[in-house]
Order: structure tokens, then sequence, then C-alpha cells
């Protein structure tokens, strides 16, 4: 059986065309002509990934989102918008999506993102443990590679698995600057990423929230202007 796709969006001859590339590509789909019907079949078939249109009838996009993710579904949500704003994208990636796609896309490119991210969700499923000490130190906070989970002070946060993901990608090379283009490529799976990185900044705010003293003052993940992101060497304890 291939990966499963569920598509939620109400413009009909869209719907096709998703359906017919990915039943091409291997893939099962799932379809879903309003939010609400979409938000059912998310949480009663359990689809790989979901194909997200932003202006739905009977629910909308972002409340789809924000459902799924209060009730700890971690499945892969890319949104499909014709909309420009940069707000609505913001607010998509802020509620828990894992990426966007702007009307008209190439379906190459779609189908590119629906790849990259199942495979990002089966590479963390297939993460083996190593051994017990499969830790990272990193003074206030530690990193197991076994369980996959960031410690701060002794507490475990509750991060999503790309924060994680973040976490490690950062602390690996603590110490010097992991540029968004990178990120992308090792975080998102997109290799050779060039192009739109929001992705990337809107992500490291969510975790600042979770991860810092003061968000406004970020000592852990610190930005290195011009070049990107990196894990600052003031987590030592003080």
């Amino acid at each position: 059986m291939g990966k499963k796709i569920l598509v939620v969006e109400d413009e009909r001859n869209i719907v096709d065309i998703l359906t017919f590339n990915l039943r091409r590509e291997g893939y099962d789909t799932l379809e879903a002509l309003d939010g609400a019907a979409g938000l059912r079949l998310a949480l009663e078939q359990d689809p790989d990934l979901i194909l997200l249109d932003l202006m739905l009838p009977k629910m909308d996009g972002f409340q789809v989102c924000r459902t799924l993710r209060e009730q700890g579904r971690a499945t892969p949500i890319i949104m499909l918008t014709a909309r420009e704003e940069e707000t609505d994208k913001v607010l998509g990636l802020e509620l828990g999506a894992d990426d966007y796609i702007t009307k008209p896309f190439s379906m190459r490119e779609l189908l590119a993102r629906v790849k990259s991210n199942i495979r990002r969700t089966e590479m963390l499923y297939r993460a083996a443990p190593q051994s017990a000490a499969n830790r990272l130190e990193l003074g206030r906070v530690q990193v197991d590679l076994d369980a996959m989970l960031v410690y701060k002070d002794g507490e475990a946060l509750d991060l999503t698995q790309r924060e994680y993901e973040l976490v490690k990608t950062l602390a690996s090379s603590r110490g010097q600057a992991v540029s968004r283009e990178s990120l992308m490529e090792q975080v998102w799976n997109y290799e050779g990423y060039v192009g739109d990185v929001r992705a990337v900044d809107v992500a490291i705010r969510r975790l600042r929230e979770k991860l810092e003293d003061d968000p406004a003052e970020p000592r852990f993940i610190v930005t290195r202007r011009g070049l990107g992101y990196a894990f600052g060497r003031s987590a030592e304890p003080s």
C-alpha cells in the first residue's frame, strides 16, 4: 500500500489534478471539499500527509491545522493558498503547518515537497537507539538522540519533531552559524534549496518561545546576522 495523502480543497478541478498526479506517483489519496470533512478524515484515516487549502467552506484551513495540532497530530501539513499576503503564510506556519505553496504552483514542485515531507517523517521513525549515553551535553540543555527529546535544566521540553530537529542540527554544529538554506536542506530535506526561507524564521521563533528564558533576548538559539542561526555558548550554566 502506498503512502496516503489527504487533499482538502474546495475547487473540484484542482482536486482532480492533484489526485491524478499523486496517484501516478504511487500515492493513495483521500479527498475533502470543505474543512469540516477534511478534519474528520484527518482524524479518522490518519494520512501520511495533508495538502490543505486555506480558504475553505464550513471550516477554514487555519482552524483545521490548529485543531489537528491541539489534538497532538504531527501529520505533515502543506498549505495551499492563492493569497499572497505574508500574514497568511506566517499564521499558517505559526499554527503548526510544515510548509506552504502558493497557487498557481508547479506540479513538479508540489510533488517534490510532498516527497520531502514524507521522507523527513520516515527518517524520524526509523531512527534507532544506539546507546544509553547517546546525548549532546550543552550546559543547561541536553539533546537525547535516542529518545529524540530535548531537556532544559533537567526538564523535557514539549517540542514538535521539527523543533527537535532544529535543536539537534544547531547543537551538532555548536559555535558555528548554520544558514537558513542549509537548515531547509537538513531539517526540511529540500536538496539544493534556493527560495523563500521564511519557514525557518517562523520555526525558530516558535522554538525560542519554548526554549529560551526570555525569547526576546535569546541565549540558546542566537542569530548571526547575515549568516544564519547558531547554538549559543551562553547556554552554559551560570
